[in-house]
């Protein structure tokens, strides 16, 4: 895993070590999407007002083919909340930072 910032930069090899314990946010990015490229420093904000409760991961759909295929990620950004490993929500679009932030409290 590496970590730029507030995130942990999810892989095929490490997705499932690090969704496994825990309140996660995932957002399913692309370089290409414009929306993803927008949503990436309200994600920034978020991360910062929830450390210590919850982890914010990504994933480059583009370069981690299996994790999307896993997921139907047909759409980007998606955003998918895991808890101890298991998916319990998930939001498609841009979003604002309070909607997300109660999003992702809502499972803590």
């Amino acid at each position: 895993m590496s970590e730029k910032g507030n995130f942990k930069h999810l892989t095929d090899a490490n997705f499932e070590k690090e969704i496994q314990s825990g309140v996660t946010l995932v957002d399913f990015h692309a370089n290409w999407c414009g929306p993803c490229r927008m949503l990436a420093p309200v994600l920034e904000e978020v991360a910062k007002n929830i450390k210590g409760k919850a982890h914010i991961g990504k994933v480059d759909i583009d370069n981690e083919q299996k994790t999307a295929a896993q997921f139907q990620i047909t759409s980007v950004p998606t955003m998918i909340l895991f808890k101890n490993g298991k998916e319990v929500n998930r939001l498609i679009g841009l979003r604002n930072a309070d909607v997300i932030k109660d999003f992702i409290l809502a499972a803590v």
